[in-house]
Protein backbone atom coordinates (compact mmCIF):
# COMPACT_ATOMS: atom_id res chain seq x y z
CA UNK A 1 0.00 0.00 0.00
CA UNK A 2 1.86 3.18 -1.13
CA UNK A 3 -0.85 5.67 -2.67
CA UNK A 4 -4.04 7.05 -0.43
CA UNK A 5 -6.43 5.98 -2.68
CA UNK A 6 -5.14 2.14 -1.62
CA UNK A 7 -5.83 3.55 1.87
CA UNK A 8 -9.48 4.63 1.54
CA UNK A 9 -10.01 1.50 -0.38
CA UNK A 10 -8.89 -0.37 2.58
CA UNK A 11 -11.04 1.58 4.62
CA UNK A 12 -14.35 1.27 2.39
CA UNK A 13 -13.68 -2.74 2.56
CA UNK A 14 -13.67 -2.68 5.87
CA UNK A 15 -16.70 -0.84 6.22
CA UNK A 16 -14.70 2.19 8.22
CA UNK A 17 -16.50 5.55 8.36
CA UNK A 18 -13.77 7.70 6.77
CA UNK A 19 -15.33 10.92 7.60
CA UNK A 20 -17.69 12.69 9.43
CA UNK A 21 -19.11 16.59 8.94
CA UNK A 22 -20.51 19.24 10.41
CA UNK A 23 -21.83 23.14 9.72
CA UNK A 24 -20.11 25.53 10.93
CA UNK A 25 -23.36 26.39 13.58
CA UNK A 26 -23.02 22.87 14.66
CA UNK A 27 -22.22 23.73 18.85
CA UNK A 28 -18.70 22.67 20.47
CA UNK A 29 -21.19 20.21 22.82
CA UNK A 30 -22.81 18.71 19.50
CA UNK A 31 -19.64 18.14 17.69
CA UNK A 32 -17.83 16.59 20.74
CA UNK A 33 -20.93 13.96 20.91
CA UNK A 34 -20.54 12.87 17.63
CA UNK A 35 -16.68 12.92 18.33
CA UNK A 36 -17.16 10.30 21.15
CA UNK A 37 -19.83 8.59 19.56
CA UNK A 38 -18.17 7.78 16.49
CA UNK A 39 -14.74 7.36 18.52
CA UNK A 40 -13.10 10.02 16.39
CA UNK A 41 -10.99 12.81 17.16
CA UNK A 42 -11.96 15.18 14.50
CA UNK A 43 -14.58 16.82 12.44
CA UNK A 44 -14.68 18.17 9.08
CA UNK A 45 -16.56 21.65 9.02
CA UNK A 46 -18.20 21.93 5.57
CA UNK A 47 -19.98 25.34 4.25
CA UNK A 48 -23.66 25.63 3.27
CA UNK A 49 -22.07 25.47 -0.25
CA UNK A 50 -20.83 21.93 0.35
CA UNK A 51 -17.24 23.41 0.57
CA UNK A 52 -14.26 22.56 3.19
CA UNK A 53 -14.41 25.00 5.25
CA UNK A 54 -12.10 23.93 8.96
CA UNK A 55 -11.86 21.42 10.46
CA UNK A 56 -12.62 20.87 14.55
CA UNK A 57 -10.21 18.83 16.74
CA UNK A 58 -9.70 17.70 20.42
CA UNK A 59 -7.05 19.98 20.98
CA UNK A 60 -9.42 23.15 19.55
CA UNK A 61 -11.84 21.93 22.26
CA UNK A 62 -9.12 21.84 24.79
CA UNK A 63 -7.43 24.92 23.97
CA UNK A 64 -9.75 26.85 22.62
CA UNK A 65 -13.06 26.46 24.90
CA UNK A 66 -11.69 24.53 27.92
CA UNK A 67 -8.52 26.60 28.42
CA UNK A 68 -10.61 29.79 27.84
CA UNK A 69 -13.22 28.88 30.13
CA UNK A 70 -16.04 29.25 27.14
CA UNK A 71 -19.31 27.70 27.28
CA UNK A 72 -19.43 24.47 24.99
CA UNK A 73 -23.38 24.68 24.12
CA UNK A 74 -22.68 28.24 23.21
CA UNK A 75 -19.45 28.47 21.00
CA UNK A 76 -20.00 26.95 17.56
CA UNK A 77 -17.66 25.31 15.45
CA UNK A 78 -16.90 27.73 13.26
CA UNK A 79 -15.65 30.33 16.30
CA UNK A 80 -12.55 27.44 17.32
CA UNK A 81 -11.87 25.86 13.99
CA UNK A 82 -9.23 25.51 12.24
CA UNK A 83 -9.52 27.49 9.15
CA UNK A 84 -5.89 26.80 7.45
CA UNK A 85 -6.05 22.67 6.31
CA UNK A 86 -3.62 20.73 4.84
CA UNK A 87 -5.52 18.38 2.63
CA UNK A 88 -3.71 15.27 -0.16
CA UNK A 89 -5.02 14.11 -3.11
CA UNK A 90 -5.55 10.28 -3.78
CA UNK A 91 -2.53 9.84 -5.52
CA UNK A 92 -0.69 11.38 -2.98
CA UNK A 93 2.33 9.10 -1.70
CA UNK A 94 1.41 7.40 2.17
CA UNK A 95 5.15 8.38 2.73
CA UNK A 96 4.15 12.11 1.91
CA UNK A 97 1.29 12.31 4.05
CA UNK A 98 3.11 11.10 6.69
CA UNK A 99 6.14 13.18 6.53
CA UNK A 100 3.62 16.42 6.18
CA UNK A 101 1.85 15.53 9.99
CA UNK A 102 5.00 14.55 11.19
CA UNK A 103 6.26 18.48 10.05
CA UNK A 104 3.13 20.13 10.23
CA UNK A 105 2.51 18.40 13.58
CA UNK A 106 -1.03 17.54 12.49
CA UNK A 107 -3.10 14.20 13.53
CA UNK A 108 -5.81 14.16 10.74
CA UNK A 109 -5.41 15.47 6.93
CA UNK A 110 -8.76 15.41 4.59
CA UNK A 111 -8.10 13.79 1.03
CA UNK A 112 -9.53 16.10 -1.39
CA UNK A 113 -10.33 14.48 -4.95
CA UNK A 114 -11.10 17.53 -7.95
CA UNK A 115 -12.73 19.54 -5.09
CA UNK A 116 -14.87 16.75 -3.86
CA UNK A 117 -14.11 14.91 0.09
CA UNK A 118 -13.60 11.90 -0.58
CA UNK A 119 -12.30 10.58 2.70
CA UNK A 120 -10.16 11.24 5.82
CA UNK A 121 -6.47 10.25 6.67
CA UNK A 122 -5.17 9.79 10.18
CA UNK A 123 -1.79 9.13 12.05
CA UNK A 124 -3.90 5.77 12.80
CA UNK A 125 -4.93 4.83 9.48
CA UNK A 126 -1.05 5.50 8.41
CA UNK A 127 0.27 3.47 11.07
CA UNK A 128 -1.74 1.02 10.47
CA UNK A 129 -0.69 0.59 6.81
CA UNK A 130 3.01 0.50 8.05
CA UNK A 131 2.17 -2.24 10.44
CA UNK A 132 0.54 -3.99 7.42
CA UNK A 133 3.29 -3.81 5.07
CA UNK A 134 5.92 -5.05 7.77
CA UNK A 135 3.85 -7.85 8.50
CA UNK A 136 3.87 -8.66 4.51
CA UNK A 137 7.87 -8.40 4.48
CA UNK A 138 8.43 -10.34 7.79
CA UNK A 139 6.24 -12.93 6.10
CA UNK A 140 7.79 -12.77 3.01
CA UNK A 141 11.11 -13.00 4.08
CA UNK A 142 9.98 -16.22 5.86
CA UNK A 143 8.54 -17.95 3.57
CA UNK A 144 12.52 -17.11 1.75
CA UNK A 145 14.04 -18.49 4.62
CA UNK A 146 11.53 -21.18 4.56
CA UNK A 147 12.42 -22.69 0.92
CA UNK A 148 16.38 -21.47 1.25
Amino acid sequence: MFLVSQLIARKHEAGTRTVETVSPETTVLEASQIMNDQHIGSLLVVGHEGGLVGIVTERDFLRRVIADQRDPSETSVSEIMTRSILTCTPDTRLEEVRATMRDRRVRHMPVIDAGRLVGMISIGDLNFAESQSLTQQVEQLEMYIRTA
